[in-house]
């Protein structure tokens, strides 16, 4: 098993250098200066060649880029043409914001979706069943965005009972920053009023980026424990008498949350980018939103290491997933002893 878990890391690692090359190199061969965007089209051409010089550009792309993974080993990401400083910081000020929103969508979408799933194939062929099937196809044909939009419309004008825009109401001081996540370091420093704030305008935006996954989750789990209902060992168990409760959740639930948790592996991962129009929409001031403006904004040195980021994400919330499958599912692990 050690063996295996070391080619997978070595196979990630591989991954995330072919994405760094690939990044790298489409941000620079966009049409348009960056240095001419940043400055503006009256700067003289003096001033816009010593910022070239400043971000390398004038170098050939291969040493540009063998300069960007220095320093990116070392933290340094380079400075941001938009915020005019390093880009390292703004992604400590930005990350830990959409991380909010999206552990509190991950915890929604895994519990609620599952949950959503057992109740459904508990119930199957009735009536209750039929209604959580159809808010899971509601749920899935809808982006993120839609429901966005849905719910700031709802929230915003016709209920207003949950903010509907930025971090903090103008009323509340900003906690100290230990983690960048308000809740956590409102609760850290003891402001219950500033946890409450910040959690009330994490809901909506939430809630709108986790109902696709949830639906998703919801409609595999359903259809995984129906399939596996039918199975021998299942028929077994009821013919030697066990009872039911123990034959769903003991024997039943585990080996059909399988497909579930490899799902919900990329859906998790999928959060960061379909953030990045939730952000936008709720003014949300987080990496994802912050990502779309460098891109608008043609900042090399954001946008890569935006990306970046976004890779090593889907890379770490894989490894955890199998992990997890590996615990769900004996045959993983035996068929690694046998190798």
């Amino acid at each position: 098993m050690a063996w295996i878990w070391l080619k997978k890391i070595g196979t990630y690692l591989l991954v995330l250098v072919g994405l760094s090359i690939l990044i790298f190199t489409i941000a620079r061969i966009i049409p348009g200066d960056p240095a001419r965007m940043a400055l503006g089209p009256r700067t003289p051409e003096e001033t816009v060649q010593k910022l070239k010089q400043e971000m390398n550009l004038d170098k050939p792309i291969y040493i540009q880029y063998v300069l960007w993974v220095k320093g990116g080993l070392h933290g340094d990401f380079g400075k941001s043409l938009m915020t005019r400083r390093l880009v390292s910081e703004d992604i400590r000020e930005y990350l830990p914001a959409t991380f909010e929103i999206v552990i509190i969508s991950t915890f929604l979408m895994i519990f609620g979706g599952i949950t959503l799933g057992i109740i459904s194939a508990k119930f199957s062929n009735t009536w209750l069943d039929g209604v959580i099937r159809v808010i899971s196809y509601l749920g899935i044909v809808s982006p993120s965005f839609v429901w966005a939009i849905i719910f700031l419309l709802i929230f915003g004008y016709l209920l207003p009972i949950f903010p509907v825009s930025g971090r903090l109401s103008m009323s509340i001081t900003e906690p100290s920053f230990i983690t960048g996540m308000f809740t956590i370091d409102a609760l850290l420093s003891g402001s219950i009023d500033t946890f409450k704030d910040a959690f009330m305008h994490l809901v909506i935006p939430a809630v709108s980026l986790c109902l696709g996954g949830l639906a998703q989750a919801a409609r595999i789990t359903r259809s995984s424990m129906t399939g596996n209902m039918t199975k021998d060992y299942i028929l077994a168990q009821n013919a030697y008498g066990v009872p039911e409760g123990v034959i769903f959740f003991k024997y039943l639930l585990k080996p059909s949350l399988i497909p579930t948790v490899s799902i919900l592996a990329l859906d998790i991962a999928a959060l960061f980018g379909q953030a990045f129009l939730v952000e936008l929409i709720f003014n949300f001031p987080g990496l994802s939103k912050y990502g779309i403006q460098a891109m608008l904004n043609k900042d090399l040195n954001a946008i890569s290491a935006v990306v970046l980021i976004l890779g090593c994400v889907f890379i770490i919330v894989n490894i955890i997933i199998e992990i997890i499958i590996a615990i769900l599912d004996p045959r993983i692990r035996l068929m690694g002893r046998s190798v």
